[in-house]
This record gives structure tokens, sequence and C-alpha cells, in this order.
């Protein structure tokens, strides 16, 4: 006997997919049944301002710190006004009249007027009347200065102690420059000297100050004081 159904409507040929498709509806529906929820719409804030709120809040205020004044100065001590009787007599002073006429005679004392002499120096090399050393009183102005100068070279050799630089540790060739003026006197004053040691300096002026008095120089027929330069070198032996 011949079967009359249809191959097409057999249902049991996708049993399996329907089953899948029913057992995934129902976990989705379990799993929405599960985490739904439930608001209260009167709690829901949805972010609207109370501006009466607003209003009604409290702003402290704040409160200023004045600082207090400061106190006010002392009172001034009142003057004290002491009342004189006046009693005392006070004599006038009588002013004089200083004007003078023309017919009077006027008396002027004699002044005695003290001329002061002023010290005036004169270059050793330019002077007009050298200052003569002992012994140099022969010749003429120039043959004076060249004897000058060789007799106080020679008297400085003669007294320096030229030992004295090799006992201080110096060597080699020393040099000393004195400095010195011959009044109007012809005495030897304001010796200076500058020298590689303090004790060279002493011993320099101690030599100077002994140059024997001599005649001052002139100027114009008048003493003067004469600046004079000196150098001393010597070279001490190693």
């Amino acid at each position: 006997m011949e079967s009359k159904k249809n191959p097409k409507a057999d249902i049991s040929r996708n049993a399996s997919l329907y089953f899948a498709i029913g057992l995934a509806l129902m976990v989705f529906l379990s799993y929405m049944t599960i985490n739904w929820k439930v608001y209260d719409k009167s709690a829901i804030d949805i972010g609207l301002v109370n501006m009466d709120e607003l209003d009604d809040e409290e702003i402290p205020l704040l409160e200023q710190v004045v600082p207090p004044p400061p106190p006010p100065p002392p009172p001034a001590a009142p003057e004290v006004i002491e009342i004189v009787e006046d009693e005392e007599e006070v004599e006038e002073t009588v002013i004089e009249s200083t004007e003078t006429d023309q017919e009077e005679e006027m008396e002027i004392e004699d002044l005695d007027i003290e001329e002061v002499e002023e010290d005036i120096e004169v270059p050793f090399s330019v002077i007009e009347n050298v200052p003569i050393f002992p012994g140099c009183d022969k010749g003429n102005n120039e043959a004076r200065r060249k004897c000058m100068s060789q007799k106080i070279t020679k008297f400085v050799q003669r007294k320096f102690n030229t030992d004295l630089a090799g006992d201080l540790g110096l060597s080699g060739r020393q040099r000393i420059s004195v400095i010195f003026k011959i009044d109007k006197n012809g005495d030897v004053v304001g010796v200076r000297a500058r020298a590689p040691h303090p004790r060279l300096v002493k011993e320099a002026t101690r030599v100077v100050n002994l140059l024997p008095k001599m005649k001052p120089g002139k100027q114009r027929g008048k003493a003067v004081v004469v600046p004079y330069s000196l150098p001393i070198i010597f070279q001490v032996q190693d």
C-alpha cells in the first residue's frame, strides 16, 4: 500500500532546531524576569535645582577685627611763667655817630708790619750759586757743583757700612735713593731714603746726617733752600 503522507510535512525532522530555539527563548525570558527592577518615581532625582532653597541658605558673616587705636600722647607740661617785678633800672646805651667832616683831621697810628720770609727752594742743577762744600770754594759755579758732588760721594762711601747688606742676606747690586735739603744756614735737613731693606734706609739716613755744614746756596744774592738727590750704589760680594 502506498503512503500518502508528504515527506516535507514531517515535523520531527527539525525537532532539535525547534528545541534549541525554545530553550534559548526560555533562558532569555528567565534572565529578564530575574533582573527586572521597579523604581519609585518620587525618589528619582532628575537634576533640577531648587532656587527657593538657595535663597533660604544662610551665609556666615565675617567679622573684621579692628585694632584698638594707639593711646593718646601725654599732655604737655604747662609753661611756668614767672612774674618778676620791674624794679631793676636799665641803663640805656648811647650810640655815637661815626660820621666825620671833611675838615676833621684823623690821626693814624704807625703800624709795625713784619715781613715773613718764605723758604724758597731752587734745584741744585739751576741755582746761580751752589752750596759750597768744605774745600770746594775755588773755581766758578760749575766747578764748585762738580767738586761738591765728588766730595759728598766720597764721604758717603767712606762712612757707609757696606757689610750691612751681606749681614741682611742681600746679594748682587744694591741701590739706595736719598733726598735731602741744604737749608739757608747750610745745614742738612729733611733726609729721606728708599732702599730694599729698612736697615739700609736707617744706615743711609745716618750717614747723610753726618755731612758737614756748608755755605748755603744763593739765588739773586739771597740764601735759599737747595734740594739734593744722592744715589748710593754698591755691589755685595757673594
